[in-house]
Formats: C-alpha cells, structure tokens, sequence
C-alpha cells in the first residue's frame, strides 16, 4: 500500500516538546520560536526529517505554523483544518488562530511586546514571508532573530535522515521537450529578467526542466536539491550523488555541473562574492539565500522562479498523456465505484474503501501497462461527519463503517508516468435526505458553470471563482477552500502558480491544468465535494465575437451520482451537460471495462429522465 492508515497526529506530544523546546529558548536568549510546516523548498510533501510541526505539535495537515512563547503557545491553520486542528493538536497547550485571516505577521504586530526576541529558521521562511514578519515585529517593537541552529532539530533526538531515493529520467516521449531544451529557454529568460543566475528552489522545477524524477518525499517524484542557472549556461546542480545511478549520472553530466549540496552555499557565496545578479523568487526561496548573496555583496534580484510558467503550461504529449492517464484511473475509480455500490450499509469502513481503490488501480495500471506508480495525495475518505473535514486523513482510530442514510466522500488521485490525476465524488449511502441531494445538486451547478465557462485569454483565476460558488451563495451557502488548484505531469498534484481562488493572481493560460472542486460542508454532518481536472483551451471563435476566448477541456472520466442530483434544480443547459458528459465517459472508458463494471457503468451514466427537462 502506499498509503498508510497510522494515527494522523498525537495530542499527547505537545506538552513535554514545548516544555523541551522552552528549555532551548531560555538556554538561547530568546523569548519565542516560529516552526512552520516546511521545508527548505517551501513544497506541499515534505521528507519525514522535516516534519517539525508534527513533531512539535501533532497537527499532520500540508500548512500551517507555530509560535512558542515563554508562557503561551499557538498554532495557525487556515479553513481547511479547522476541524482537524482540534483532534490532533493539544488544546490545552496550543490556542488555534485563524492562518488567512490572522497570519503570524498580523498576529505579531498586536500580540508581542517591545523588546521580545522571536527566534527562526531562515531556510525554512521565504524572503517574502521574512520581509512582512519584520515589517510587523518592528512596528510592535519586537526583534526577529534568524539562528544557525533550527530549534526543533536541536532537541529531536531521533530526527531521521535526509532522504535520498533513485532519480530516474523522464522519457522524452512524456516530457515533451528535451532537457537542453529546456535549459536555453530559462536561461534566456534569466537574462531577460535582468539577472546573471538564477536559483531553482522548487524541486519541481528542477525535475521539470532536466527531465527527471525521484521519490524523496510521499506521493510526489521528487529529488530534492538545488539549482543554480546562468544566462550564460553554466549551469550547476547540488543534489546527493547517492540518487544517480550511473546512467543517470552519465545523462546529468552532459545537461549540468553536478555537486553535492554541502557545495550549495560555498557556490553561492563565491558568485555573490563576484557581484552576480542572482534571481531569487520571494514566494518559493529561503530568505538564507537573500542573506547569503546581500551579505557577500551579490545583488538578489526579486523574480519569479523561470520554470514555472513554462511547467504550469503543458505541451502536447504531457496533454496527451494526461487524457490517457485519466481514462486509465477513471476505469479504476469506476470499478471502485461499482464493487462500493454492491456493498450493503455498514459492510465496510473508509480503510476498506481507500484499500479497494489502490487494488483497482494497480490492477487497471498492470492491465494497461502503465503501472501506478504512487497515490498522488493520501486519499480523503470520509463517511458521515468525517467527511465535513475537508482535508481528513483516515487512520485506524479515526475510520468509521459507511452507515446508511449517510454520504460518502472520496477525494483521490495516482501518479502514473504519463500524467497526475486528482478526482472527488461523493455517494449516498441507502437513500440520501432531500438536504443533500439538493446542497448535492447546487455543489454540482458550480461545477458546470465552471465547465461550460468561456473568458477571455488573460482572464485570472480571482476572477471567475465565483461562478463555482453562485448557486451556493443564493441559498446562503459557501465553502472555505479554493475552487481549482494547479495539477503537474506526474508532478506535484497541487502544482502552482495558476489556480481558481479569490488568491488566484496567474492568467489561465493554454496547456494549464487545473482542478474544478466546489463543495458544501455542515459540521458534524456529511461533507460533499465533486472535482474534476480541466484544461484551458483556446474556445471555438464565435461569429459574432471580436477577442480571442478561452474555455476548459474536462479531463477526468468519472460519473455523477444522479441518485443525488436534484433535477428540478438544474437549467435545461445543465442538464443537457451531465448527459453529454456521462456519454462521453461511458464512449472513452466502456471499452476498458466488462461483465457487472460495465452494466454498472451504463445504468451510471444513462440519461436523465426527458421529462425532467421541460
């Protein structure tokens, strides 16, 4: 299995950490301590050695940040964990605060006082954060204090290793473009954006331009490192040779210079040392990288990282492989789906469920020849009130049975190689009340509109968040997350920067990928949430129009429970949607099932009744 169902967070661990972690600080002269929950490379999964909030905490979700004080400590979470916050966190020990509305350079500002001491790790804080954390401490008087030493790592005795799993190389007939290709592209735009290097911090990056994935931390193929490109192509990478077999090596050597990454801060230090213009993206790189150039004379010229726009839009075999990818994981999640369906009320608990599922998709991986190569994210599985987490992961002391008169909410995805999927249905379980099968109904009206959507090229993600949330807002509902994220090419299923959010600043440019996922959550109820990935496409010209539009392909091919769907509630345009979709479904992944999975399928994706639709 890749994944695994051990307790999600242990409240237990908090008190005699930060005892531990208070000993530290009166042994340091400081008076607090920031642990956020990230790594030197700011990603989303990180190794198990940098796992500092858990440990320090017992909180397990993707974003979030501690503040230590002498006589009080707090942890910052935004809407997603809420929720999981308070099961996993000692409340007794930690008070929550709000990560969106109050974030530690708010809180900072009217929480401490003149003179406090606020130690922190500059690699483990952006140059962006960095900035607004001492804006704030000097405002309320407060000193920001950068260590050599992070605090956690000082006091864990049993921190583990860094990783250092097999890099393998991308085939070209999946990457689409040739590593040196690549390479010439951002390093002209190094040179563009007024720079003589640039630091790759995005391990993502790193792997999208040489071509090359690992497996350094869960359920992304990550080789974590450093990059150092020049616009002239002198180009260096510090990563663990352990990674490299020799093939690897060999293939490497003839794209980069290749170091260990004990020669990463020397290396930058010698350029700054002779007055090198290095780039450094202030939302992705450390704030120890700003320090390292401004202190040894360089110039850090603020950009954004030069891979991430041209790895945000896919070129056509990534696309290509991606509509393969999706026909292969919907034939799976289908056999999920109809073996889940046989299965009487309260049969099977959500570990069964996340079980069967990897079982489908390794079956349907081997069946197709394209293996499953992870899960892309540990598989939300939520019955009844736990699926009104939004982000809950299942363990043995939290998994409950699929009871009926309940929903059930399944958020997955897999990682092949050719392509990343990321897919959320949600299913009654026995007959579904008529408040859920209409919040069912307005959850999947966003989803259309954001289908069926044309906007002019150009168009940000800020700007049509909304439609996914309109019918939800009529009836005095919402929902406390994003609408879309950003999805790689077997790469990070939570890929930035283009995403559909009211912080969604990107344009949606062609080749993007990105996810469609509205939803509706009642506290200690049911949670219901319906996602599909969809790419930006030029849209047909119209006649009568004058600008170039944009619209999205859907990617994913799975069906709508229709037992939920409220027709009354949708437009004749809706309705016509949702059968042209499951028609589609039922022509792309039919041929890829048979016998009781296929008679399933087609009931699943039968059209509407007519008389639904006057």
């Amino acid at each position: 299995m890749f994944q695994t169902f051990d307790s999600a967070g242990d409240p237990s661990v908090g008190k005699p950490r930060v005892a531990k972690l208070r000993h530290w600080l009166a042994e340091n002269d400081l008076d607090g301590f920031m642990v956020p929950r990230a790594d030197e490379h700011q990603g989303e999964y990180v190794p198990a050695r940098a796992a500092r909030l858990k440990w320090l905490t017992g909180f397990s979700g993707s974003a979030g940040v501690a503040i230590v004080l002498k006589d009080r400590a707090f942890i910052f979470v935004d809407g997603r964990y809420q929720l999981q916050v308070r099961s996993e966190a000692d409340l007794s020990v930690f008070t929550i605060e709000n990560l969106v509305d109050t974030p530690p350079s708010v809180w900072l500002r009217e929480n401490v006082g003149k003179g406090t001491r606020i130690g922190f790790d500059p690699w483990l804080h952006t140059v962006g954060e960095v900035k607004a954390l001492k804006a704030a401490a000097e405002e309320s008087g407060a000193v920001l204090v950068p260590v050599e030493t992070n605090a956690i790592d000082a006091i864990w005795d049993d921190q583990p290793e860094p990783p250092h799993a097999p890099v393998e190389i991308q085939p070209i007939a999946f990457a689409g473009e040739l590593a040196k290709d690549k390479l010439a592209r951002l390093a002209a735009a190094i040179g563009k954006d007024g720079a003589s290097h640039a630091v790759l911090t995005d391990p993502s990056s790193i792997a999208w331009v040489l071509n090359i994935r690992g497996g350094d931390v869960p359920h992304t193929p990550l080789a974590l490192g450093f990059a150092i490109l020049a616009a002239d192509g002198d180009h260096r990478l510090f990563m663990d040779s352990r990674k490299f077999s020799r093939e690897v090596k060999a293939y490497l050597t003839q794209l980069i210079g290749l170091d260990e990454p004990d020669a990463f801060e020397p290396a930058l230090v010698a350029l700054a040392k002779g007055g090198a213009k290095i780039a450094l993206d202030p939302a992705l790189a450390a704030d120890r990288l700003r320090m390292l150039i401004e202190d040894n004379g360089g110039t850090v010229v603020g950009a954004p990282d030069p891979a991430r726009i041209p790895r945000a839009t896919k070129n056509e075999a990534e696309i290509a492989g991606s509509r393969a990818a999706h026909r292969r994981d919907g034939a799976a999640v289908v056999k999920l789906l109809a073996w889940l369906d046989r299965r009487e009320p309260g049969s099977v608990d959500e570990i069964a469920v996340v079980t069967k599922l990897e079982e489908c998709r390794r079956a349907t991986g081997e069946e197709t020849q394209m293996p499953l190569r992870d899960v892309s994210f540990d598989t939300i599985s939520g019955a009844g009130p736990n699926g009104a987490i939004m982000h809950y992961r299942v363990s043995h002391a939290t998994s409950r049975k699929l009871e009926d008169g309940e929903l059930f909410l399944l958020d997955s995805g897999a990682q092949y190689q050719d392509g990343t999927t990321d897919v959320t249905r949600t299913v009654p379980i026995g007959q579904p009340t008529p408040e859920m099968r209409e919040r069912y109904t307005l959850v999947l009206k966003g989803l259309i509109g954001i289908s069926t959507l044309r906007f002019p090229a150009g168009t940000r993600g800020s700007e049509i968040d909304a439609i996914a949330r309109m019918a939800l807002w009529r009836h005095g509902l919402d929902f406390a997350h994003g609408t879309g994220h950003g999805v790689g090419s077997y790469l990070a299923v939570h890929e930035g920067p283009q995403r559909i959010a009211r912080s969604g600043t990107e344009k949606l440019l062609e080749g993007m990928m990105i996810s469609n996922e509205p939803g509706y959550y009642k506290e200690g109820h049911y949670g219901i949430r319906l996602e599909n990935l969809i790419l930006v496409q030029p849209a047909a010209k119209l006649e009568s129009g004058d600008i170039a539009m944009h619209g999205f392909e859907t990617l994913t091919l799975v069906p709508f429970d229709t037992r939920l769907v409220e027709t009354g509630l949708l437009t004749r345009d809706e309705l016509h949607w949702l059968d042209m979709y499951h028609a589609r479904v039922l022509a792309e992944i039919g041929p890829m099932l048979d016998g009781e999975v296929l008679a399933w399928l087609e009931n699943a994706c039968a059209p509407l009744p007519h008389e639904h639709k006057g």
